[in-house]
């Protein structure tokens, strides 16, 4: 049984412990058919608990990357993520992450004045003004399927940020506004919508057919004062993403 590879994630929560065990899968270090590293063992290199690698070895085993049987341990039983993603969010940070794990292709900023459903959707009020930063999201390079379009509204005041959007296309948006104006995110309101139909440019950018079904997320976020500063509205086809959450007493 090989030892957990160098370097080590500065950040041992289970999504960057997951990130680092499913590099190693996937680079060879652990072949199939070997077993990983004990519980134990991985708490001891990561310095966490063993809820945090548990929940970063449930993260492998939703990607078919390994099996897990009582008395035996955590076996490799393929190099290669199932197709589609799913997150597991618990935490603002989890949020972040998630953001940040995917590569961003800016397809268009503009301004927008808002109305009508688009208002009602994003909770904020009609004739408000806001700029609309519209992107794909990709997994991987930009040769790759896009897992979503998503329309991210902000602070029209912000305008500058747009710049550093297309010049950080790893960074979350909300961070780069983080970092620029000490706004902090303190809360996350998360909608999740079924079904909804993929149409126009949309579908096109996506790789999919006009009429698609697609998972819709719409987040909110708010800083200390419970003031909303931005809003991303993300399309997910629905082969492509599912959203996972643990809940716990």
């Amino acid at each position: 049984m090989k030892t957990t590879p160098e370097p080590t994630p500065q950040k041992a929560n289970f999504a960057s412990i997951a990130r680092h065990l499913t590099d190693a899968i996937v680079s060879g270090h652990f072949g199939v058919g070997t077993l990983l590293p004990t519980e134990l063992e991985l708490c001891k290199h990561y310095g966490t608990s063993r809820h945090t690698v548990r929940a970063a070895l449930a993260e492998l085993q939703q990607l078919g990357l390994v099996s897990r049987r009582k008395n035996v341990g955590t076996r490799v039983v393929s190099a290669r993520p199932r197709a589609g993603f799913r997150p597991s969010l618990a935490s603002v940070d989890d949020l972040v992450q998630f953001g940040e794990e995917h590569l961003r292709v800016v397809q268009s900023i503009a301004p927008e004045k808002l109305s009508g459903d688009l208002a009602t959707e994003l909770g904020c009020s009609a004739g408000s003004e806001w700029l609309r930063i519209s992107s794909l999201r990709m997994v991987g390079d930009e040769s790759a399927l896009p897992i979503g379009w998503t329309d991210v509204y902000i602070d029209p005041g912000y305008a500058e940020i747009g710049e550093l959007v297309k010049a950080s296309p790893g960074a979350l948006i909300s961070s780069l506004i983080e970092e620029r104006y000490d706004r902090q995110i303190a809360e996350i309101q998360q909608d999740v919508r079924a079904f909804t139909i993929v149409e126009g440019e949309v579908a096109r950018k996506l790789q999919v057919k006009a009429g698609t079904s697609a998972l819709k997320i719409v987040r909110r976020y708010f800083d200390a004062d419970e003031e909303l500063f931005e809003v991303s509205v993300s399309v997910h086809p629905a082969d492509r993403f599912s959203v996972s959450m643990r809940l716990r007493r």
